[in-house]
């Protein structure tokens, strides 16, 4: 069991915040989520909120959320870490909608807790910040194996509103000395996803170019976003999340040479080593991937 962190967590309701939240609470983290949807899970308080405002995340930040600590008479408890996972997604709102309450939304919830003291930030970027996932077309990385310091040219409000996210959370921790750590999330799948789109993508593995093969267990991520709770003192930090090996029955090499011809490689891979590098969230977090695809599917 991990010390326990009060942690305010935007987004929770989410496809990979209601997973995320769980593993959270699960090691004893006292868990806040702020979404418009709230999220029924044992020890996690909620508080339906607007993040494009910026009133209402200074106040829910600042808010009694139980009468646990209106019995102390202490004032509002703070947090000691904030995960902001809200966003809008591309499809199902207007481009111009994703760029606006993703990048406003970001910056509130930052600024609101770079004001508050708060140590601890770790906001959701994408994989999309690549510029391959949501390219209009089919085009190629610059590079492969996708890592942390390769330029990132997006095309689509989303992948956009990501890039203009890390910098504004870069931003924020040159000014304030806050820890502030970006995770670009690769494919979310949740535990139930495995028996039916994996043997979908197994029939037609071109379905699965545009996110380079990628893909994280959503209790994986959990993994990740407690480990970066609890490692402090890394500045700005940009680390991928995906899990260790390609979302593909199909080795690396082989994916190289049928779907990338042409795109540069930057080092030697293994057989099945992910196009989409998380050697960096292994090497500074500690990760160890607990749930590969071949546990749940065969391939």
């Amino acid at each position: 069991m991990t010390a326990s962190k009060r942690i305010l967590f935007t987004g929770g309701s989410g496809k990979a915040g209601r997973n995320v939240v769980p593993y959270l609470a699960d090691r004893g983290h006292q868990v806040v989520n702020l979404d418009f949807k709230p999220l029924d899970y044992p020890g996690v308080t909620n508080l339906v909120t607007d993040i494009s405002d910026p009133g209402q995340v200074f106040s829910a930040m600042a808010t009694h959320t139980n009468f646990e600590y209106i019995e102390r008479g202490t004032g509002v408890a703070a947090f000691d870490a904030v995960v902001h996972f809200a966003a809008l997604l591309p499809f199902a709102n207007p481009d111009n909608a994703v760029f606006r309450v993703n990048t406003m939304g970001t910056y509130n919830v930052i600024e609101t807790a770079v004001r508050l003291g708060v140590p601890k930030i770790i906001i959701a970027s994408s994989e999309t910040t690549y510029g391959v996932c949501f390219a209009d077309g089919r085009i190629d990385p610059v590079s492969l194996p996708l890592e942390e310091d390769d330029d990132i040219n997006p095309m689509d409000s989303y992948g956009l509103s990501k890039v203009l996210n890390e910098k504004t959370a870069r931003a924020f921790q040159r000014r304030s000395g806050s820890d502030i750590y970006a995770l670009r999330i690769g494919n979310v799948i949740e535990p139930d996803e495995y028996s039916t789109l994996f043997p979908m993508w197994f029939e037609n593995p071109e379905m699965r170019r545009r996110n380079a093969y990628c893909y994280i267990d959503a209790r994986d991520l959990g993994q990740i976003v407690d480990l970066c709770v609890k490692k402090d003192g890394l500045g700005f930090q940009v680390f991928n999340a995906g899990n260790n090996t390609n979302g593909i029955n199909i080795s690396t090499p082989e994916l190289l040479r049928r779907f990338f011809p042409g795109v540069p490689v930057t080092r030697q891979l293994g057989e099945n080593e992910a196009l989409y590098s998380n050697r960096k969230i292994r090497d500074v977090l500690g990760f160890k991937e607990e749930h590969d695809w071949r546990k749940y599917c065969d391939g």
